[in-house]
């Protein structure tokens, strides 16, 4: 039996979901999983940094400081909440706050102090997952579809794993033991983007705006026209693509429409999208299991199951055992298991690396 911590930060800039995971194997048993928000200082300038700035340099460094601290203070909520010890702990694994994911130019970037992270709190800290398998060719995301195999995988069954967090991305888990997987596009970041415009407000709680208001088929058109979509795999995407000035250059010109009808909209483009992938590559599939903060939007999820139809059952991966909002942390728990056990955690059927590789970096406590 050996506990790893997981944590993650992603594309929606939150803040940081930590997951506590005992192994036996690669099989997990869940023992403490938490939340801790980012100040609203802190996401602003986390936010700023994915676009070139003024002393980015510095301002990245200071922000990675920063960002140690809340995953320390994640790591101690972990550990109250599970009566643990430091010693108790073989590692703690950290995506880091993803700020550039360039793939096509050979290089990822996420903000991060590990070497701080370590310091504050007297674990082994495992860190930057992505680079290696950058360096082998591939594009170092998404590298959920592994963990997705091996927890939520079934011999003989297709089954489709689909994560809605700030970029949305699926695993299809075929039956033989095969994995495809990509992002499909934006999940929740261009309604984020949106609903913190208009309304000042983080996300949009189960959807209430985007109900309020109705689809405009010319918008969902023209933003069906982006080429990434028709992309074959492997590919990842991120916030260097999908932001709200690729929003702002696809609305239409003179729209008769409101805001809530904008929100309705992209609410819709992250279904389709999504939906098209899973029809795409999940043949044989009957259900497609939904983590991440989409799968509490309830208006997203049923516009998905519309655009799925009968024949695929839209579920959160709660019905396989695992809360949505802690897959993520849970994965890179797995990812920080396998890098200890030096074994590969990345797989080149999804990445398009040359070949499985060992991912991550030991900052010894």
């Amino acid at each position: 039996m050996t506990l790893y911590i997981g944590l993650m930060s992603g594309t929606s800039l939150d803040g940081v979901d930590g997951a506590l995971a005992q192994f036996h194997g690669d099989a997990l048993t869940t023992i403490a999983a938490t939340y801790l928000a980012f100040p609203p200082a802190l996401r602003a300038e986390l936010m700023a940094l994915q676009a070139s700035g003024a002393n980015e340099i510095e301002r990245e460094a200071l922000a990675a400081n920063q960002l140690a601290q809340y995953y320390a203070q994640c790591v101690a909520q972990l550990l109250r909440e599970s009566g643990k010890q430091p010693q108790d702990v073989r590692a703690v694994a950290v995506h880091g706050q993803t700020i550039r994911h360039r793939p096509e130019l050979g290089f990822t970037r996420q903000t991060n102090n590990p070497a701080l992270l370590a310091e504050l709190c007297g674990i082994d800290v495992i860190a930057d997952f992505r680079s290696r398998d950058i360096a082998a060719g591939g594009q170092g995301a998404p590298l959920v579809p592994a963990f997705h195999q091996a927890l939520f995988g079934k011999a003989g069954q297709t089954r489709v794993v689909a994560n809605i967090g700030g970029i949305a991305n699926i695993s299809v888990l075929r039956g033989d033991g095969s994995v495809i997987g990509f992002d499909t596009g934006p999940g929740n970041v261009l309604m984020d983007g949106w609903i913190h415009r208009h309304r000042q407000q983080e996300y949009d709680a189960d959807g209430a705006w985007a109900a309020s208001g109705k689809l405009i088929p010319e918008l969902l058109s023209a933003l069906l026209t982006e080429p990434y979509l028709a992309l074959p795999a492997p590919k990842s995407t991120g916030r260097d693509l999908f932001h709200m000035d690729w929003l702002d250059a696809r609305l239409p010109a003179h729209m008769q429409a409101t805001p809530a009808d904008v929100q309705r909209t992209l609410t819709q483009y992250t279904a389709v999208t999504l939906a098209d992938a899973i029809k795409a590559h999940g043949d044989g599939a009957d259900a497609a299991y939904i983590c991440g903060g989409g799968a509490y939007n309830s208006v997203l999820m049923d516009a998905l199951g519309r655009e799925l139809g009968t024949q695929v059952m839209v579920a959160s991966t709660q019905a396989l055992g695992v809360a949505p909002n802690r897959v993520e942390a849970l994965a890179f728990a797995w990812l920080g298991y396998r890098f200890s056990e030096r074994l590969a955690g990345n797989l080149p059927s999804v990445t398009g690396a040359k070949g499985d590789r060992i991912l991550g970096a030991l900052y010894p406590r």
